[in-house]
C-alpha cells in the first residue's frame, strides 16, 4: 500500500507544538554506540525510519537492543560479532557510512553495503576515505560494499585536511580515530550542531575531542570507551520547518524544546521577511500577518543558511511581495521540489543552481509528489498555505526524517488526514531511496 496525505489547507496555525530529536544527530550517535565498552542508553530519539533501519542493522551486526519506549534505546554492541553490513536495509539510509567509522575500531577488515538517502545530487565519500587511509586504512569498493582494511590491527593518528565541508566525513573520521593510537587532527572541519552533538557524546565516554563546533578537531585515541546514558539535541531542521509553516499559514506558534541560537540563519531571514519572532531560553515564538517581504537566500555550511530549510523557505517566498533569489551552493538537485510547487501555482524558474522565484498572490491545493525528505516537508507547508485540498504521494520520504510530522500539525489546528491507497505499477518500481 502507499500512503498519501491529503490536506485542506488555508487554516492558520496557532498553538504550541514540541521538537523531537535531531535525525541528524540520532543517525550518527547510534553507530557510536559500536565503540563502547558498555551498554548505551539513547533518549529523544525521533521516531522515524531511519532510526529504526539502524536498529535493525546494529541487531543484524550482533548488538542487544531494548526499547523502553518509542524514543529511547538500550543498546550493548559488545556483542556483535561481524563486521559485515551486507543486509539489503542498509542501502535505504545514506548514514550506514557511519557504520565504517564505529567497526574500523575493533576488526581488522569491515564491509558495508553503499549507502542509500535521498537523491538529492552528488553526495560522494571521497573525503571519508581520505580520512581513512591517512589513519592507515585501505578502502575499496567490491562487489557493491565498501572494503575497510586495517593492516595492524589499529589505526594510527594522522593531520587530515578536508578538500570541502562535510558533515559525513567529519563525524565518520571522528568515530574512526576516538580509538585510534596517538592524535588525529581535522582540519576543515564542519561546524553542524550534530557534529558538536555526536563529539559531545564521545567525550561522556572517555574520548579525548575537543575543537568540535569549530573547523579544527583534535582527537587523542584512548584505549576504551563507558557506556553512557545520553540525549540527543533537538531537531534544527524541525525546528524550522515548523517555524516556516507558522509564518506560512499567518498563524501564531511557539516551538518549545529548541536551541535558538542554532537557528540564527533562518530566524535572521525570517525577520528580514516582515515575519516576528521571539525567542525565549529553550523557545521561539513565530507569527506573521501574511504580508512578506521577498529575499535572498544562499544555502552554506553551518552557520550560515541550511541547504535542508531552503526548500521549506521556498515555498514561503512563492507569495512574497517581489522576486526572491535562491542559491543553492551544497546539492546541485535541490530543486527538484519546484515541479511540485509550480502545480500549485507558484512562479519559479531555475538557472543552474540559482532559482527565482516571483511572488505570487496564493497557492492552490493539487495533486503533488515528494521527491526527497526535505522536499515533502516542503510540499506539506505549501499544502498548508494553499487553497483547497493537496495531496501528497510519496509520503515515505517526509517519514524518514520527521516523526510523525502531520500529528504535530493537526494539534497545531491543521487539517490534515494519512490514507493509504493501492500502489501502481510505476510507483511499485520505484526506488524509495534512491
Amino acid at each position: 500500500m502507499n500512503e498519501k496525505l491529503i490536506i485542506r489547507g488555508g487554516k492558520p496555525l496557532h498553538g504550541e507544538v514540541k521538537v523531537g530529536g535531531a535525525k541528524n544527530a540520532a543517525v550518527a550517535v547510534l553507530p557510536a554506540c559500536i565503540l563502547s565498552d558498555g551498554v548505551c542508553v539513547i533518549d529523544n530519539l525521533p521516531d522515524i525510519n531511519d532510526v529504526s533501519v539502524l536498529k535493525r542493522t546494529l541487531e543484524n551486526l550482533g548488538a542487544k537492543i531494548e526499547q523502553p519506549n518509542k524514543h529511547s534505546l538500550k543498546i550493548d554492541c559488545t556483542t556483535i560479532d561481524t563486521a559485515t553490513a551486507d543486509f539489503d536495509i542498509v542501502r535505504h539510509v545514506r548514514a550506514s557510512y557511519y557504520l565504517l567509522g564505529a567497526l574500523m575500531s575493533r576488526f581488522d577488515v569491515v564491509k558495508v553495503m553503499l549507502p542509500g538517502g535521498c537523491a538529492i545530487g552528488e553526495r560522494p565519500i571521497d573525503q571519508h576515505i581520505k580520512g581513512f587511509t591517512a589513519m592507515g586504512a585501505t578502502v575499496i569498493t567490491e562487489y557493491g560494499m565498501l572494503k575497510a582494511t586495517v593492516p595492524e590491527g589499529c589505526l594510527h593518528g594522522a593531520d587530515i585536511y578536508l578538500d570541502c565541508v562535510s558533515v559525513g566525513a567529519t563525524i565518520n573520521i571522528m568515530l574512526a580515530a576516538v580509538k585510534a593510537n596517538g592524535v588525529t587532527t581535522l582540519v576543515n572541519a564542519a561546524k553542524e550542531p550534530h557534529v558538536v552533538d555526536v563529539a559531545n557524546m564521545l567525550r561522556m565516554m572517555g574520548a579525548k575531542i575537543s575543537g568540535a563546533g569549530t573547523d579544527i578537531i583534535r582527537i587523542r585515541g584512548v584505549e576504551k570507551l563507558s557506556g553512557i546514558n545520553y540525549s540527543i539535541i533537538p531537531d534544527q531542521i524541525e525546528t524550522g520547518t515548523l517555524m516556516v509553516a507558522a509564518a506560512g499559514t499567518k498563524g501564531d506558534v511557539t516551538i518549545t524544546n529548541v536551541i535558538p541560537t542554532h537557528m540564527e540563519a533562518l530566524s535572521a531571514k525570517l525577520m528580514e521577511m516582515g515575519i516576528h519572532i521571539e525567542e525565549g531560553e529553550s523557545t521561539i515564538r513565530v507569527w506573521a500577518d501574511g504580508h512578506y517581504k521577498a529575499a535572498h537566500i544562499k544555502t552554506m555550511p553551518y552557520p550560515g543558511f541550511p541547504t535542508d530549510l531552503q526548500q521549506p523557505v521556498t515555498v514561503l517566498l512563492s507569495v512574497a511581495d517581489g522576486t526572491s533569489l535562491i542559491e543553492e551552493n551544497m546539492f546541485e538537485s535541490r530543486f527538484k521540489h519546484i515541479n511540485e510547487i509550480r502545480r500549485m501555482g507558484a512562479n519559479v524558474t531555475i538557472n543552474g543552481r540559482v532559482a527565482v522565484v516571483e511572488g505570487v498572490e496564493k497557492l492552490t491545493g493539487a495533486p503533488v509528489r515528494a521527491t526527497d525528505l526535505r522536499a515533502g516537508a516542503a510540499l506539506v507547508i505549501a499544502g498548508l498555505m494553499a487553497d483547497g485540498i493537496t495531496e501528497i504521494d510519496n509520503v515515505k520520504y517526509i517519514d524518514r526524517g520527521y516523526d510523525h510530522i502531520e500529528e504535530k500539525f493537526i494539534s497545531l489546528g491543521a487539517d490534515i488526514t494519512r490514507k493509504e491507497f493501492p500502489m501502481t505499477d510505476d510507483e511499485n518500481d520505484f526506488d524509495t531511496f534512491a
